[in-house]
Formats: C-alpha cells, structure tokens, sequence
C-alpha cells in the first residue's frame, strides 16, 4: 500500500519513516480559514481531515492511504498557531513563558479504495520555564519558531525552554504515531508493527 503524507512538514515526514512508512509527500494547500471554530480540538481534527481528503481525491480508486495531520497550541482560550511575524512569535513566547499550556493534534486517514475515513485528536500538556526577554529574542532571531504552531519547536533550539511534558511528547512534535497507529488498525485493519 501506498502511504501519502498531506503534509509538507520535515517532523511529520522523519515521524513516518521512524515508524517503517515511506510516504509520498503531497502537500495539501488547503484555506484554513474556511475552519471558523474556537474548540482546539475541534478545529485540528478537522483540518486535519480536510488536507487529507483534498489530497485524496486525487487519488481515488487506487489503494493507498492519506494521512492528514494539523497542530496548535492553545492557552488561555486563545489557538496559537504560526506566527505571522517575529514580534507575534516574541509575543505568543512572553505569553508562554512560565506557564503550562496544551496542544492538540489532529490526525486524519482516507483510504482511497473507498474513500473511508476516520480522525481523531490527542492533547499533550507543555510547561515552559520563565524565559527573559533577551532569551525569547534570541530564540526568535533563531528563525525556528517561524514555521511552528505557537512559536517553538520541542526537538530542538525549543527543547531548552521546556520543563515538562505531560502525555505524548510526539503529539508535540506533529504527529501522535501511537494514537495514529491504533487508529489505522481499528478502523482500516492496518498493522504497522
């Protein structure tokens, strides 16, 4: 079987092939905007599912499976997702700083055969230490929290402003693989390992 990744992200990618996928990548440039929801969990689910049927419709008939996946952090009531600019990202880190927060990832999978799907979501719980403002500086001027929902990234420069993980620490990184496994054996009949 074919596995297609709707996703441009080198975490997501690298997350697939530790666990033995080779995916094509196709990445799926979907209006985000059209998802008008507050729910975290509401909104990565389906937005996750929306890149992987977009992508599979391409695809239908043959059998290969679409992986969709979509990522934010939430505080306070408020979705942070990529930063639009280097004071956002400065400001979604001061807001960070110190403080415990969420992260939903939802995860989507189409057959293409019958076009079936299912979806789901996972949330992991981040504390950050207290960052000063030269280290939320540098950290920006880094360029690594640019492309990353809530301005950082676990695996790597950002793994230095973490205290604690609670849950699954590659939900963080962009794709809960554990969950997403038992979902591709419950729903599909899928057996990774």
């Amino acid at each position: 079987m074919l596995y297609i990744l709707a996703s441009r992200s080198p975490r997501r990618i690298e997350l697939l092939r530790n666990i033995g996928l080779a995916p094509k990548v196709v990445p799926a440039d979907i209006d985000e905007s059209q998802v008008k929801t507050r729910d975290p969990a509401e909104l990565v689910t389906r937005l996750s599912m929306l890149k992987a049927l977009h992508v599979a419709k391409s695809w239908a008939g043959r059998d290969c499976l679409c992986i969709g996946a979509d990522t934010c952090v939430y505080l306070d009531g408020e979705i942070l997702g990529k930063p639009a600019s280097k004071e956002d990202a400065a400001r979604m880190l001061r807001s960070l700083s110190g403080r415990t927060h969420q992260v939903y990832t939802g995860y989507s999978a189409v057959r293409t055969a019958t076009m079936e799907t299912a979806a789901s979501y996972q949330m992991t719980k981040v504390t950050f230490r207290s960052l000063t403002d030269e280290e939320i500086r540098r950290y920006v001027d880094s360029g690594e929290p640019m492309d990353k929902a809530g301005a950082y990234g676990i695996q790597e420069l950002g793994s230095l402003l973490i205290e604690g993980v609670e849950g699954d620490y590659f939900n963080v990184v962009g794709l809960p693989v554990c969950a997403l496994g038992k979902m591709l054996e419950r729903e599909f009949g899928i057996k990774l390992l």
